[in-house]
């Protein structure tokens, strides 16, 4: 018998936000985890195998969210997770107490995605109260994202 207080019409679809690919298989300016952290491979040297048999390969990234550095080192043959990317454009529409009211192409609007902090946060500020018509560019990775990004609209 089933549980009458168990709820079926919730969840998520299961789908991971990573998937494995074999340390040697990334390139730089490709997105890997490290540390736990969506990185863009900065910086990758590959050392030579040593006596017990292995290729290293030493990453370096930048977490594509807070722009922090993170390294690791592994074998050449093992797998590394690499994290679903998706970048989105948006219109902007307005900005209200630190938040984005934002349009996507299919004309749906949201107002869930915080301004971003320092120079990019107030040049929006700044285009939203002269007025002008731009798009901003939603980084999405592993349940979070961020506005990295502002375009002219053609």
């Amino acid at each position: 018998m089933t549980d009458p207080d168990t709820d079926f019409h919730g969840g998520e679809s299961g789908a991971s936000t990573t998937f494995p690919t074999q340390c040697s298989a990334l390139r730089k300016n490709g997105y890997v985890l490290l540390k736990g952290h969506p990185c863009k491979i900065v910086d990758m040297s590959t050392s030579k195998t040593g006596k017990h048999g292995h290729a290293k390969v030493h990453l370096v990234g930048l977490d594509i969210f807070t722009q922090k550095k993170y390294e690791d080192i592994c074998p050449s043959t093992h797998n590394m997770n690499v994290p679903h990317v998706s970048r989105t454009d948006y219109q902007v529409l307005d900005e209200q107490d630190g938040y984005l009211s934002l349009m996507a192409e299919g004309g749906t609007v949201r107002e869930d995605l915080k301004l971003p902090a320092g120079e990019l946060g107030s040049e929006i500020c700044t285009k939203v109260k002269a007025g002008e018509n731009f798009v901003v560019s939603v980084l999405s990775a592993m349940g979070e994202e961020c506005v990295i990004a502002i375009k002219v609209m053609t």
